[in-house]
């Protein structure tokens, strides 16, 4: 597939989510958000690693929480371009913005499985990558005002693909003390009985500033906007979030194989 083809792909794409949020029937809100994330790789052997990952996501940019997500799995990698992982998320959204998540203005814990593949390739100086990703979320809810915790966890179903391209700010490749930009893309779309309003359930998209240091080490920062469909309607109306902010990743790398040895 040509460097045409792909193009023509994330318009496609970027257009239906459009045609999606834009219908008049809906209410919208705007929030600032800054998302502060950590990613720690370790490889345990020539085919497998651990995944780790803790995301602080604010609102109002820093001052105010809006969700914590930790991560762990356990990665597979087929080659240099296929990669597995298997794992699971703790997940705690808290009563951010004008129009909370929860109905009832509360915080609420999720339990998430997940399992993911992601295909990699390059075309010239470009870097492209595919992720797959299905997930099994036990969403925790109040069965009624009067209880204090949430009392069920209904499982949610959800599939997630992104899109990212990278390409050098110098030279031909991405390599050690080498800045970059990167774009990315992200749709989810739930599915199962459990779903309500949201089947179109969040839409990520993010323009990054990257620098690799070396092999183990890569800082990247720049914008966020996150669109997300709340589960609820209001007054007949579906209700949209307008996330906007920024986002900053610091990416490690850890051979144990190496110390083992």
């Amino acid at each position: 597939m040509n460097k045409k083809n792909y193009v023509l792909i994330l318009v496609f794409v970027i257009g239906g989510i459009q045609s999606v949020i834009g219908q008049n029937n809906r209410i919208t809100t705007n929030n600032s958000i800054g998302w502060y994330n950590f990613f720690g790789t370790f490889k345990i052997s020539e085919k497998f690693g651990i995944h780790t990952e803790y995301q602080w996501r604010r609102n109002e940019t820093i001052t105010e929480w809006q969700q914590s997500l930790l991560r762990v799995g356990l990665n597979y990698n087929l080659n240099s371009r296929v990669q597995f992982r298997v794992g699971y998320g703790w997940i705690e959204t808290y009563p951010y913005g004008e129009i909370p998540l929860n109905g009832m203005g509360r915080d609420f814990t999720e339990h998430r499985i997940f399992e993911m593949v992601q295909l990699s390739h390059k075309e010239g100086i470009v870097d492209l990558s595919h992720r797959f990703m299905l997930e099994q979320r036990f969403v925790g809810r109040y069965s009624s005002i009067n209880e204090t915790t949430e009392d069920e966890f209904p499982l949610l179903n959800r599939i997630r693909y992104m899109i990212r391209v990278q390409v050098p700010l110098k030279g031909n490749e991405i390599k050690d003390k080498t800045p970059y930009l990167a774009f990315y893309d992200e749709i989810f779309v739930g599915f199962g009985k459990n779903v309500n309003m949201n089947v179109f359930d969040q839409n990520r998209i993010g323009i990054l500033l990257g620098y690799r240091f070396n092999k183990n080490i890569r800082i990247e920062g720049g914008y966020l906007n996150q669109t997300v469909q709340l589960g609820r309607q209001i007054e007949g109306q579906n209700v949209f979030q307008n996330n906007n902010g920024v986002i900053l990743n610091t990416n490690l790398n850890f051979d144990l194989t190496k110390t083992n040895k």
